[in-house]
């Protein structure tokens, strides 16, 4: 039976996604299956802002980053009135399943949706690669690449004036991206949410660098990493945005500030915000998000509905929704216990 297949993107942009959108529309194809654009993700599946897709309109947009279709944060049941628009959307365009492509909250959405009797199959994206069940997600090996560049450009200034230069980095509750970045770039401290070290631990290493020569130091944190021992600066109150998110803006400042009041060295902080998940993805994301959306598709001419497609030792699986709602996939011990051993700490 010939089906028309609706896609779209939730939560925050990464690179990667204009890549699975191209997919599942050239996947479907090949069935002779239809594909639905939904624009601004499930806003726009409740108010039914929906176009066709077809193999002219996704050309070339491999290679872009974002999303062509839009994106936002809407809970899709927050209003009890707007699952009963959902149904009407998919009625009023013949949508038969949907490709749901995001993070944490779009694909908890997607399992609660699915339990409600709507046929999807959800793709794994943010930057923050912090979805379990799988080993990747799209927008994750972008955004390393480009923190690792940025710590690249900031060794060189550092060196020059001997400074200690602070990196805060994406990573509300788990630190992958610091500490992969901070591992690649041969950072001098990595600070996450998951390992609790104390600023006087890394005062106590930075000196360590400083007596025996190096005259200047790397630390990349992570947005979400608590600092206890701040000392007498307040850490301020957090605005939230839409889905009660706090908006980190100060964790590296209020580093920054107590190193060098501690240490007496000039320190720098570099915030790279959401220029980490901006830009053109790189070809290990553009190939992800390739075999991501193709196995969605697959999944759906199967009727395998209510699951993800998942990277698992470099192959593509299938999981539950249900397995990887309301749980985040933190940093491995073993992985810290590697930075550890590169950067020298006696931690």
């Amino acid at each position: 039976m010939k089906k028309t297949i609706g896609v779209l993107t939730g939560g925050g942009d990464c690179p990667g996604l204009n890549a699975v959108i191209r997919a599942v529309v050239r996947c479907g194809l090949r069935y002779g299956f239809k594909t639905k654009g939904i624009r601004n993700g499930w806003q726009g599946l409740i108010e039914g802002e929906v176009e066709t897709l077809t193999d002219f309109s996704v050309s070339g947009i491999i290679s872009r980053g974002g999303t062509v279709l839009g994106t936002s944060r809407t809970d899709p049941l927050k209003n009890p009135a707007d699952f009963e628009k959902i149904r009407n959307t998919m009625k009023r365009f013949n949508i038969d399943a949907l490709v749901v492509v995001g993070g944490n909250g779009t694909l908890a959405a997607a399992h609660d949706i699915a339990t409600l009797g709507i046929p999807l199959v959800g793709v794994p994206k943010t930057i923050d690669n912090d979805i379990p069940e799988t080993d990747m997600t799209i927008g994750f090996d972008t955004a390393v690449s480009i923190v690792t560049e940025a710590i690249d450009r900031l060794h060189t200034t550092a060196e020059s004036h001997h400074r200690i230069m602070v990196v805060q980095v994406m990573g509300r509750q788990v630190g992958w991206i610091a500490l992969k970045a901070g591992i690649a770039g041969g950072a001098d401290e990595i600070l996450i949410p998951e390992v609790h070290v104390t600023i006087d631990d890394v005062c106590l290493n930075l000196k360590a660098r400083y007596a025996a020569g190096k005259k200047f130091s790397i630390v990349v944190i992570a947005e979400g990493t608590p600092l206890q021992d701040i000392g007498d600066y307040p850490v301020p109150e957090c605005d939230r945005d839409e889905c009660g998110h706090e908006k980190f803006v100060g964790a590296g400042n209020l580093l920054g500030r107590e190193l060098e009041r501690r240490l007496g060295i000039e320190t720098r902080v570099t915030n790279l915000g959401h220029v980490q998940r901006g830009g053109t993805p790189t070809a290990f994301d553009r190939v992800l998000a390739t075999r991501f959306g193709v196995a969605a598709v697959e999944q759906i001419r199967m009727g395998n509905f209510g699951t993800m497609v998942a990277l698992q030792s470099a192959q593509i699986v299938t999981v539950p929704l249900e397995s990887i709602v309301h749980r985040l996939k933190l940093v491995e011990p073993e992985l810290y216990t590697v930075a550890k051993t590169v950067i020298g700490g006696k931690r």
